[in-house]
């Protein structure tokens, strides 16, 4: 039965639970360009427990669905936990992770995620995203794309030498290109949460036990295995 808590009454009320998404493997569009993935699966499932239709919106860029949830124009939202973001919305506990990794073609000379940073290596990446923040060089250059897929037609172009992402992603576009690999070291780590708007504490409360009974009840692990991902593990 729906719930008719208090802290959700603002939602509720609408009818509605406002998804915010931005382009990343954590959601994809059906044959119909309707999104699809695990953040979709988690917030329909939070908008079941409140008795409303689940309104997605597509954003750009991270930093948009930010300014979303800052904005008050969207309700909730899956996102990489950085301390930049948190000074700008709320995040419940966290709920999965993915490893940041190299795809690089298979002739490659990177075996290693130290192989990489070297004076002339060029690793495309998304501008904005957190796999950046979490990129440590001292001699390769950044090359930005704006999406997931533009970085990799960077690497499978030649205007790059190393793909930078998150394991599922890579791991996809390596099936697409079998003159790629993955490796298996990992440079850092996307420890993913719902974020919901600052200091709204009724809301972050409400979202919050849901994260919490979601981890608990093997709902995340459930969703993670909806929605095909390899390379995510539940928190």
């Amino acid at each position: 039965m729906p719930t008719s808590d208090a802290r959700a009454a603002h939602v509720i009320q609408r009818g509605a639970l406002r998804l915010a998404l931005f382009p990343s493997f954590f959601w994809r569009s059906d044959g119909g360009g309707q999104p699809r993935g695990v953040g979709v699966i988690m917030a329909r499932a939070l908008a079941d427990h409140l008795g409303v239709a689940l309104d997605c919106t597509i954003h750009g860029s991270p930093p948009e669905v930010v300014e979303a949830l800052a904005a008050g124009t969207a309700d909730v939202a899956l996102l990489g936990i950085e301390p930049a973001r948190a000074a700008a919305v709320d995040f419940s506990a966290p709920l999965m992770s993915a490893d940041f990794t190299y795809l690089v073609p298979q002739v490659s000379a990177v075996r290693a995620i130290a192989d990489a940073d070297r004076p002339g290596v060029r690793i495309a990446l998304v501008r904005y995203h957190a796999m950046d923040g979490a990129l440590q060089l001292s001699h390769a250059t950044r090359v930005y794309a704006a999406t997931p897929d533009a970085a990799f037609e960077l690497l499978r172009a030649g205007s790059a030498d190393v793909l930078a992402g998150v394991r599922p992603g890579l791991l996809s576009y390596a099936r697409q290109w079998p003159d790629a690999r993955v490796l298996d070291e990992r440079y850092g780590r996307n420890i993913i949460a719902l974020a919901v708007p600052k200091g709204v504490a009724d809301w972050r409360a409400f979202v919050g036990e849901f994260a919490e009974r979601a981890r608990a009840d093997g709902s995340v692990r459930r969703a993670i295995a909806q929605a095909g991902l390899t390379g995510v593990r539940p928190e």
